[in-house]
């Protein structure tokens, strides 16, 4: 039959010899050729590289290459304040506010407000992770006309990780005006816990936002918010947090013009340094409230702290926190030190280990504290 072979064709050469496929999937949590992606990143936008001489003109292209990592900002509003109760506290008062975020989302805040004639520097208090969702700004600031689940948990939880102390209240004390509030996911923003922050994630990212994003977006706000108060002295602002809440701390600090230092306790290290089996930054869920896509090719986390100099920055980790490897945090820390060298500031920046475990105790306080008074009062 024409068009038709009778006989199947015979092969010419021998069938390949067996060969190794790869398994499918991947080894703790994460693929199994992680290694060599890892390998392949050089971060090629970093100061350090090399590829850059003028230092405003690269600082300009990281900031856009960051915020385009952001996606879409959340649509602006008015902030349309609303004061929802005030507690006296001796020395400062505490406000209860009701704001815009964003055109997006009204939020719960809270407000210090020394006593005393001002204007007054100020702190953009940030609160961590830890995989609790109950409460948010409850971590950094004793509540008030709350339930008591609420003030149970913002007390264990203050115990646990800051040495029985409320920081936002402890810089109260010392003169400060501070502002803090919840992040998407968190306290009176809550509903999606531990399990949905990754579906939180990946809705956003579906519609043209992240997680990470809007966190990122919001905590600039913030730091306009905070620096439009009459109560502010707007050249004198920090913002500061730990674990999570170190981490925007110094990436807002990076990106805002209203933040004038910072002090990050926790949350330093590189990223090979992270992305390895057993670290929580492997694992997905909390990794996605500070995972910008695509990001971390072009610049490492010390590279983006960077973009603060020559801020006056401080960093503090724990030598024996799991979760940062000391080589990384090392690492890291020597990478910012060469940015601030670079620029004549290295007197601006502190890179201190701790010989605690992933927490902010009461002497790490006092001391970023005391730092934070020679560079802001």
């Amino acid at each position: 039959m024409e068009g038709r072979t009778e006989t199947p064709p015979t092969a010419d050469v021998e069938p390949p010899p067996h060969r190794n496929y790869q398994t499918p999937g991947g080894v703790a949590d994460l693929s199994v050729f992680y290694q060599r992606v890892a390998d392949r990143v050089t971060h090629p936008l970093s100061w350090t590289s090399g590829a850059y001489q003028d230092f405003g003109s690269w600082k300009k292209r990281a900031q856009q290459r960051v915020q385009q990592s952001w996606f879409a900002p959340p649509p602006s509003a008015p902030w349309d304040v609303a004061m929802l109760g005030e507690e006296d506290r001796s020395t400062y008062v505490v406000r209860k506010l009701a704001v815009n975020i964003s055109g997006d989302s009204r939020v719960l805040a809270y407000l210090t407000v020394p006593k005393g004639r001002g204007p007054f520097p100020a702190v953009l208090v940030l609160h961590d992770h830890g995989g609790r969702f109950d409460i948010g700004k409850e971590k950094m600031v004793r509540p008030f006309d709350v339930p008591e689940t609420v003030s149970k948990s913002s007390e264990e939880w203050i115990h646990r990780a800051y040495g029985g102390r409320s920081v936002a209240d402890e810089l109260s004390k010392r003169g400060y005006v501070c502002f803090v509030t919840d992040a998407l996911n968190w306290g009176d923003r809550g509903g999606g816990g531990d399990r949905g922050q990754q579906a939180i994630a990946s809705n956003l990212m579906h519609l043209g936002m992240s997680f990470s994003g809007v966190m990122a977006w919001e905590d600039l706000r913030a730091a306009e918010f905070l620096a439009g108060l009459p109560e502010v002295d707007r050249n004198r602002i920090a913002a500061l947090g730990h674990s999570m809440g170190a981490y925007r701390a110094w990436q807002v600090a990076a990106a805002s013009p209203h933040i004038a230092a910072g002090v990050a306790n926790c949350w330093m290290a590189t990223v090979k340094s992270l992305i390895v089996p057993g670290n929580n930054q492997a694992r997905g869920d909390p990794a996605y409230s500070m995972l910008h896509p695509g990001l971390l090719a072009d610049l490492d986390y010390p590279d983006i702290a960077s973009l603060a100099c020559p801020k006056p920055m401080l960093f503090y980790n724990g030598r024996h926190d799991r979760l940062f490897p000391q080589f990384g945090v090392e690492h890291a820390y020597a990478k910012m030190r060469a940015v601030w060298l670079s620029q004549g500031a290295s007197d601006r920046l502190v890179t201190t280990t701790w010989p605690v475990e992933h927490t902010f105790t009461a002497a790490m306080q006092e001391a970023a504290f005391t730092w934070l008074d020679a560079v802001l009062k």
